[in-house]
């Protein structure tokens, strides 16, 4: 059985973000998943002090900080799903969203110290609701963040919400939540047992011997087709 956590980054525990969250999380257990459901602003996660910065093998798990984050940590590590629901506040995720963010580097950085990122391979979703406009580039930035951290993004993991309606009078929008719940369900079921990295440290080696071969594809293509391009370019600057 798989396990998918919901992190809610809202304050707000009857709001938008807690309902959409709770029907993608309703839609993994009807595929079979255990679920659960951290209420973030219930836990004390205190700002990145930046450990990585000063010395980089210094911010490893578990984190020098002394808070609820520990907790959160643990929860994560036993997921093969985590959802990030948050409401939008000024195009970017709540502030505790982002502070736990933050703090996965922690599990991140474990690729320097063990050769793995602790949290590569698990599958993320995202739901973020505001009644304003910034929907797709929080998305986005999470997207790119977590996925570089690591975890595996699969199709329709997102969902969103932008208006101060009641969120439970809109089936389509409850429709997109559910299918987060199920892709990721369904991508964590796929994933399960899979024991390869997905990033390999180990490629340095390969890449000092094909970077020659790509520099002398690259030059090649050049006296090809460089000739003809700055033709083009000076006749354009004389007119």
């Amino acid at each position: 059985m798989v396990y998918i956590l919901g992190l809610n980054g809202s304050p707000r525990t009857y709001g938008n973000t807690y309902k959409l969250l709770k029907i993608a999380l309703e839609a993994a257990e009807k595929l079979g998943a255990a679920t659960e459901i951290i209420n973030l602003y219930e836990y004390d996660i205190k700002d990145c002090i930046g450990c990585l910065s000063d010395e980089p093998l210094a911010c490893r798990y578990p984190c020098v900080i002394d808070d609820d984050m520990k907790e959160i940590y643990d929860k994560i590590l036993k997921a093969d799903g985590v959802i990030f629901a948050t409401p939008i506040y000024w195009y970017s995720p709540s502030g505790v969203i982002k502070r736990v963010i933050d703090r996965l580097t922690a599990l991140e950085n474990m690729i320097f110290v063990s050769g793995r990122s602790w949290v590569e391979g698990k599958v993320a979703g995202v739901i973020a609701v505001g009644n304003d406009s910034g929907e797709i580039q929080l998305i986005s930035l999470m997207y790119a963040t977590l996925n570089s951290m690591g975890f595996i993004i699969p199709p329709f993991a997102l969902s969103f919400f932008n208006t101060r309606e009641d969120v439970l009078s809109d089936d389509e929008t409850l429709l997109e939540a559910a299918n987060v719940g199920r892709s990721i369900t369904l991508m964590a079921k796929l994933v399960s047992g899979f024991k390869d990295v997905w990033f390999d440290t180990e490629l340095k080696e390969w890449i000092l011997r094909v970077k020659d071969e790509v520099r002398k594809v690259a030059e090649k293509n050049k006296e090809k087709v460089f000739r003809e391009r700055k033709r083009i370019i000076t006749k354009l600057m004389r007119e």
